[in-house]
């Protein structure tokens, strides 16, 4: 067996590397309950990054939550806007490298939750029984600098020239360390592009929620305690993973707590059974103080 403790933890971009069964690695329906808004219009939500597994999950999840909620998507490619099914209706078609192209799907929304990120792939060849680590490399266009940088950069002047109300990013732990493994994956600095897109978002003058999730697990939302963390925090202790639906659920509430406006937020979860599972939000961004 091929032990890769560096990657143990981390990022929605592995989940498709390294195809972890029930677990991945910078995205189920739920039984969160949802702040009640019944005399509060219903806010216009573009989930860019739809097509991808915690995409595919927020999408849903405001989309039941109609009553608050009116969804949109934006997606690369047509055969991505399949992979969201039926509900495909209000999906947008464009890639985030293009700053005009990706304008339309952001006039007249009301909030912006970005789930984009470049994916690493795992070189042909790699024998797991002859020890080693595998190699990783990017396909062309979808190096961390051109998807995690220059489309999230896109996507944040795209909101602010719409004038979108609330940007939520979603980012990875590990950003403040560059040195970090990750970062070798590709020669992409995928960390480090990350950290600046954030940057750039808390320094553009938007409503913003960063969130910066450990280790992404395909497990049932809404069963666990949330544990939220800084700079990091949490990487040293056993707490550093979470089910990407409640990544897409905390991403939800962000929208809609006045506590959860320009802030930044590590976060992980306890194992399931051990904690009281996380219901009031409120309470869990009011936790946080840090901006970045």
């Amino acid at each position: 067996m091929v032990h890769l403790p560096y990657l143990s933890f981390h990022l929605p971009l592995l989940e498709q590397a390294l195809r972890v069964p029930g677990i991945s690695f910078p995205f189920l329906s739920s039984p969160f309950p949802s702040l009640a808004m019944a005399d509060a219009p219903r806010l216009t939500v573009l989930v860019t990054g739809a097509s991808g597994r915690t995409g595919q999950i927020a999408y849903k999840k405001l989309k039941e939550q109609h009553e608050q909620f009116i969804p949109r998507g934006l997606v690369r490619s047509e055969e991505s806007k399949q992979k969201i099914g039926p509900d495909s209706d209000n999906i947008y078609i464009a890639d985030i490298r293009d700053a005009n192209g990706i304008a339309p799907a952001f006039q007249g929304a009301d909030a912006v939750i970005i789930l984009t990120s470049s994916v690493p792939k795992m070189k042909p060849g790699f024998d797991p029984t002859k020890g080693g680590r595998p190699e990783f490399y990017y396909e062309d266009g979808q190096f961390p600098e051109q998807v995690d940088w220059i489309g999230q950069k896109n996507q944040i002047d795209a909101a602010k020239a719409a004038g979108v109300k609330h940007v939520v990013l979603v980012g990875s732990m590990g950003g403040t360390n560059p040195n970090h493994p990750l970062n070798s994956l590709g020669n992409g600095n995928i960390l480090v592009w990350k950290r600046k897109a954030k940057q750039y978002l808390a320094d553009s003058g938007i409503t913003y929620t960063i969130i910066r999730p450990g280790g992404l697990l395909d497990k049932e939302g809404g069963l666990r305690e949330l544990v939220v963390g800084k700079d990091d925090e949490l990487l040293q202790t056993d707490t550093k993973s979470i089910p990407r639906a409640d990544v897409a659920e905390v991403c939800i509430q962000a929208l809609q707590f006045e506590e959860a406006k320009f802030k930044a937020l590590d976060l992980a979860s306890k194992p399931e059974g051990g904690g009281t599972p996380t219901k009031d939000f409120k309470a869990l961004f009011e936790q946080i103080s840090s901006r970045f």
